[in-house]
C-alpha cells in the first residue's frame, strides 16, 4: 500500500480488518517497525479521536509523531498558475515537498467547503498533497471520505457480529448544522465493497452520491429499515443534490430506544462526536445497544494496521 485514501487503496479488506483485530490483542508486537521513522499529522480541521488514535497507533509502532494545526501555519495556495498577491503565503508545491523532508508518512485531515461540489468531490486538497508529496499519504478524513473511521467500523462489526452476513443499516438523523457526507459515503463504500447487505434510510432529498451507494437498498421508512437490523450506523449529512443544504430538520428521525427495540438486538454505531437527544436519545447511548466507545477504541488499531502496512512497503 502506497497511500491510504479510500477502500480502493486496499488489496484485501478482510485481511486488513483481521490485522486490526490482531494488533488490538498485542499492540506493541511491532514496536521496532517504525523505529527512526516519523509520522507528520496535518490538521486543517478539528479532531479528537482521529488525532489521538493515530498518534497512539504510530507510537505503538515505535514511530516519532509531529502534529501541526494548519490554521497556525502559513496560508497555503493550492491553485496552479496564480499570482500569489493575496493572503496565501506558500504554495502547496513547495509546502508538500518541504514536509516530505521531515516525514516518512504524512497524514492529512481536511473538510469540504460544502459550497463547491465539483471541487469537493474531486478531493482537491487531498489530491494536491498526493500530487506534490514525496512520501505516502494517509487520509485522516477528506472532503468526501473518512477511510480510517470506516476501517474501524468494519473491525467493530467483525468483533461484535453474531451472524455471518449481518443486516447493516445506515440511517440519517437530524442535526442543527450542515455536515459533510464524508463519513456516510465512506461507510457505504466500505460495507458494500466488503460484500455486506446495506440499507440506507433517510428523508427524501438526502440521497447520497450513487458513486458511493450503488448496490445498497434505499428505504425512506426508517422504522421499516430498522426491523431485524444487526447494526444501525447513524450519521447526519447535508444534501448532495442541493449541495450542502439542510433539506430537513425532522426530529422524528432521531434514534430512540423504541426504534432500536425493532432491531435484532442490534448495535448502535456512530463515529462521534454525537449530540445527545438531537441525533440519538441519551438512553440509547447509555444502553446495551451502544457500540460507540468500542468503535472509538478501534480507531487506534485501524490506524495501526494501515501504518504497519505502509511501513512494511517503504
Amino acid at each position: 500500500m502506497r497511500n491510504f485514501t479510500s477502500v480502493h487503496d486496499v488489496k484485501s479488506i478482510k485481511d486488513l480488518v483481521k490485522e486490526g483485530i490482531k494488533l488490538k490483542k498485542n499492540p506493541l508486537k511491532y514496536k521496532s517497525l517504525g523505529q527512526d521513522k516519523t509520522l507528520v499529522l496535518l490538521f486543517f480541521n478539528p479532531s479528537l479521536r482521529t488525532r489521538l488514535s493515530t498518534q497512539k497507533a504510530a507510537l505503538n509502532l515505535g514511530m516519532n509523531v509531529i502534529v501541526m494545526n494548519m490554521t497556525e501555519g502559513w496560508n497555503l495556495e493550492f491553485e496552479d498558475g496564480v499570482t500569489m498577491n493575496t493572503d496565501k503565503a506558500e504554495h502547496i508545491k513547495e509546502a508538500a515537498k518541504v514536509i516530505s523532508q521531515y516525514a516518512d508518512i504524512i497524514g492529512i485531515r481536511t473538510f469540504p467547503s460544502l459550497t463547491d461540489k465539483k471541487k469537493d468531490y474531486a478531493d482537491f486538497i487531498l489530491n494536491k498533497f498526493i500530487e506534490h508529496s514525496e512520501v505516502p499519504i494517509v487520509s485522516l478524513e477528506s472532503a468526501i471520505r473518512h477511510p480510517l473511521q470506516s476501517l474501524a467500523d468494519l473491525v467493530t462489526m467483525k468483533e461484535l457480529g453474531k451472524v455471518k452476513k449481518p443486516k447493516v443499516v445506515l440511517s440519517w438523523a437530524p442535526h442543527p448544522r450542515a455536515l459533510p457526507q464524508a463519513v456516510s459515503n465512506s461507510f457505504a463504500e466500505w460495507v458494500l465493497n466488503a460484500g455486506m447487505d446495506l440499507t440506507i434510510t433517510h428523508p427524501k432529498g438526502y440521497e447520497l452520491s450513487k458513486a458511493f451507494t450503488k448496490g445498497a437498498t434505499i428505504e425512506y421508512d426508517q422504522e421499516k429499515a430498522f426491523k431485524g437490523a444487526d447494526f444501525v450506523y447513524t450519521k447526519n449529512w447535508s444534501s448532495f443534490k442541493k449541495y450542502g443544504k439542510i433539506a430537513s430538520t425532522d426530529k422524528n428521525w432521531m434514534i430512540t430506544k423504541a426504534k432500536m427495540d425493532l432491531t435484532n438486538n442490534g448495535k448502535f454505531m456512530h463515529c462521534l462526536p454525537v449530540r445527545r437527544n438531537v441525533v440519538v436519545a441519551g438512553d440509547v447511548l447509555d444502553s446495551k445497544y451502544a457500540a460507540v466507545i468500542n468503535q472509538a477504541n478501534n480507531r487506534t488499531y485501524a490506524a495501526q494496521a494501515v501504518l504497519k502496512n505502509i511501513l512494511e512497503s517503504l
